[in-house]
C-alpha cells in the first residue's frame, strides 16, 4: 500500500508538455555517450532560420526584451535594498585638487624635470650582471686583484697573531654563539661575521698607527649623477659601510696602461637596453654628494662593505658584483666632481675606490679605478676595474653532527676553511698604509 502511494505521488509531479524528465531540474533528451550521427546539423550546424530546441536556447534578460522597462533602484530609499537594483551616479567633481586622494600633481613640484632620469639603487638588480653595469660606468673589467694587493697579501710581516685561530673563532661566533636558536639565519650571521672580520683588522693599528686615522661609516647616502650616450644615470641612496680615510688611495694602474684602454671596445647589450632595470624617473635632482658635510677629517672613499644576507632582497652573484661596481664608481664619480669640478675630463690623478661583499660564507673582492670623468661617449679613456669573484671563506658549518646508521659522518664544526680568502680581506684594509 506504501509502495502505490509513492508511485501516485511521483506521476502527479510537473512535468514540462511533452518532455522526458531527466534528473533534477533538468529536461530534454537523454545525449548519447558515443559519437553523434553524422546528420546535417552534426556536421554542418543547424540549417539557417532552424529553431533550436527550447532548452539550447539562450533566454535574453528582461531589460533586452523589454527596452522601455524602467529600472527600479533603491537610490531614492537612501540605503541598500537587496531586491533592487544599484544606483548609477554621475562622477562628483570637487572643484579642487585634493593631494590626499587623487596624489601631488608632479607638473606642479619644483624638482619635475621633462627628461627621464634612470636612477640605480641599493635594491637594484641589473639583468646582465657586471656586463652591463661596465657598459653604464664605461669600466672595462679585468679578472684577478692588482699587484698591490697581492703583495701585501703574501708578506707575512702582514698578518694577525695566530690569524687562522682568530678568523675561526669568528665564524664561529657568527654561526654559533651569537644566539641561542639552534639554526641562525643568513640575515643574522652576516653582518656579524663582517664586523668580527673587521674588528680583527682594526687590531693591525698597534703596528701601523696610520690605521687609527679612519673612520668607518654606515647608512650614508651617496650621490653621483652622469650622462652616458644622452642617458641621465644616476646612483643615488644608502648603501652598505663605507670606511673613509684621511689620505686618498694611489692608482693602481699606470698612466700607460690607462692611454692603452683607448682601444678597447665596451660589449653593448643589444637588443636590451641597458636601462632596462634602473628606475626611470622625472622627479629628481641633479647633484653629487659624497653623503659627508664639507670639512669632514675623514674625506677620501677607501673601502665600500656590503653585507649582503638579507633574505627579502637576496641578489646573484653576478648581480651582487654589478651593485659593487656601481656603488663603487658613485662614490669614486661625487668624490671626483667635488675635487675637478664638473666639466668632463681624463683625470690627472685617479681616484680608487675599493669594494667588498659577503653572503657570510662567500667573499666578492673588487678594486675600481676612476679614471675619466668623460662617459658621455664610448671611445677614449675608460676606467679600470679588477674583480676576484665568489672567494669561500669556508665551505660548511654544522651545529650537530650528521648521523648515519650510528656513525658520524660529518661532524659538527666548521667545515673546509680556507685561509687565503681572510688575507685578501686583510690586504684590502691595510692597501693605503702598508
Amino acid at each position: 500500500m506504501l509502495f502505490l502511494r509513492r508511485s501516485a505521488g511521483r506521476v502527479a509531479r510537473w512535468v514540462p508538455c511533452g518532455q522526458q524528465r531527466r534528473t533534477k531540474m533538468v529536461y530534454g533528451p537523454k545525449g548519447s555517450k558515443g559519437p553523434l550521427p553524422r546528420t546535417p546539423w552534426t556536421v554542418r550546424g543547424p540549417p539557417p532560420g532552424a529553431k533550436l530546441p527550447w532548452y539550447l536556447q539562450n533566454v535574453p534578460s528582461v531589460r533586452e526584451q523589454v527596452p522601455e522597462l524602467d529600472v527600479v533602484t533603491y537610490g531614492g530609499k537612501m540605503y541598500r535594498v537587496p531586491w533592487l537594483a544599484k544606483p548609477r551616479h554621475e562622477k562628483w567633481e570637487r572643484g579642487w585638487h585634493d593631494r590626499r586622494l587623487d596624489g601631488p600633481c608632479l607638473d606642479g613640484l619644483p624638482s619635475y624635470k621633462e627628461r627621464p632620469c634612470y636612477v640605480c639603487q641599493q635594491l637594484t638588480r641589473l639583468l646582465e650582471g657586471v656586463k652591463q653595469a661596465s657598459w653604464l660606468t664605461k669600466t672595462k673589467v679585468i679578472d684577478g686583484l692588482p699587484l698591490q694587493i697581492l703583495s701585501i697579501m703574501t708578506d707575512t710581516a702582514n698578518q694577525l697573531e695566530n690569524q687562522d685561530e682568530r678568523v675561526q673563532n669568528a665564524i664561529s661566533h657568527a654561526r654559533f654563539w651569537v644566539s641561542s636558536v639552534e639554526e641562525i639565519m643568513e640575515e643574522t650571521y652576516c653582518p656579524v661575521l663582517l664586523e668580527d672580520l673587521l674588528h680583527l683588522c682594526r687590531t693591525m693599528a698597534t703596528r701601523h698607527p696610520l690605521l687609527a686615522k679612519r673612520m668607518l661609516a654606515q647608512d650614508y647616502r651617496v650621490a653621483a649623477t652622469w650622462e652616458r650616450e644622452s642617458l641621465l644615470l644616476q646612483v643615488r641612496g644608502i648603501n652598505g659601510k663605507l670606511l673613509n680615510a684621511m689620505n686618498p688611495l694611489e692608482p693602481v694602474a699606470s698612466k700607460d696602461e690607462i692611454l692603452a684602454t683607448e682601444n678597447d671596445v665596451l660589449e653593448t647589450l643589444y637588443p636590451i637596453a641597458p636601462t632596462i632595470d634602473l628606475h626611470e624617473v622625472n622627479i629628481y635632482e641633479t647633484r653629487n654628494d659624497t653623503g659627508f658635510q664639507v670639512g669632514y677629517p675623514y674625506p677620501h672613499p677607501h673601502t665600500v662593505y656590503f653585507a649582503h644576507g638579507d633574505k627579502y632582497h637576496r641578489m646573484k652573484p653576478e648581480q651582487l658584483r654589478a651593485k659593487m661596481l656601481m656603488f663603487a664608481f658613485g662614490n669614486a664619480l661625487a668624490k671626483a666632481r667635488i675635487l675637478h669640478g664638473d666639466e668632463p675630463k681624463v683625470l690627472e690623478k685617479p681616484i680608487v675606490v675599493q669594494s667588498v661583499a659577503t653572503n657570510g660564507q662567500s667573499f666578492q673582492f673588487m678594486v675600481f679605478q676612476l679614471n675619466t670623468t668623460d662617459l658621455d661617449p664610448s671611445h677614449g679613456v675608460k676606467n679600470l676595474a679588477w674583480i676576484d669573484a665568489d672567494q669561500l671563506l669556508y665551505e660548511d658549518a654544522r651545529v650537530r653532527p650528521e648521523i648515519r646508521k650510528k656513525v658520524v659522518t660529518i661532524p659538527a664544526g666548521i667545515h673546509g676553511y680556507q685561509p687565503a680568502t681572510f688575507k685578501k680581506f686583510l690586504a684590502f684594509y691595510l692597501h693605503g698604509v702598508v
